[in-house]
């Protein structure tokens, strides 16, 4: 039986509770991702797939149910200990890079290692090998503003990866690129998730790209079939 990486169970979320206005984003939703896994998000605009995934990476707290990163339940943890698992379970994606503009694309994966306490020597040399998975390696000494759309996110993958993370949640990770180059990187991403076996879940408006994930789930009126 394959091991589940990422597990909600009964998440539900609303907005402007209690007022005229409220808004039930996610309602008693269940949800897992094996280990290995990559699950393809798909909803409308407005649906609440950015507030599933902002919950599931523990950067949202939802307002019931429960959720497990590899095994451990993360609900109700402090605000100290949420952060910790956030920085070693958990590796963020979005369709805009978000790289660090001073820094070059070395530098901007080496950062969030040495905040997890990671030498010098082995961030630097575990930047170099993510960025020549990725095929930029070339440019590890240049600045985001240096770098085309589509080697920008390219290092944010690597950014992404550097804490060797068990979950990779991407949020429309190709969305802000044009067609053909969408469909370079995402192969890229494809390939570096199954080098390292991760386990992700991956929203996207892109059919053809969902097709190519594992398995494809919808989210709507706050559940997902």
């Amino acid at each position: 039986m394959s091991e589940t990486v990422l597990e909600l169970q009964g998440v539900a979320k609303t907005y402007l509770k209690g007022t005229p206005g409220e808004v039930r984003v996610l309602s008693a939703l269940d949800l897992t991702v094996a280990r290995g896994e990559v699950v393809a998000l798909v909803a409308p605009s407005g649906a609440g797939k950015s507030t599933l995934l902002h919950i599931a990476g523990l950067l949202d707290t939802a307002d019931a149910g429960t959720v497990a990163i590899g095994g451990k339940v993360m609900t109700g943890l402090s605000d100290r200990a949420r952060t910790a698992a956030r920085r070693n379970e958990v590796g963020f994606i979005y369709q805009f890079h978000h790289l660090l503009p001073e820094f070059s694309a070395e530098e901007n994966i080496v950062l969030p290692q040495l905040a997890n306490g990671v030498g010098q020597t082995e961030a630097g040399m575990r930047a170099r090998d993510l960025l020549d998975r990725v095929g930029v390696g070339h440019r590890a000494a240049h600045r985001p503003a240096e770098l085309s759309g589509g080697e920008q996110q390219r290092v944010a993958f690597c950014r992404a990866l550097a804490n060797q993370p068990k979950l990779l949640l991407a949020d429309e990770p190709t969305g802000n690129l044009d067609p053909a180059t969408a469909d370079q990187v995402f192969d890229t991403l494809m390939g570096l998730v199954r080098d390292t076996g991760l386990s992700a879940l991956i929203a996207t408006h892109n059919m053809e790209l969902a097709a190519r994930m594992d398995r494809v789930l919808r989210l709507e009126a706050g559940h997902l079939a």
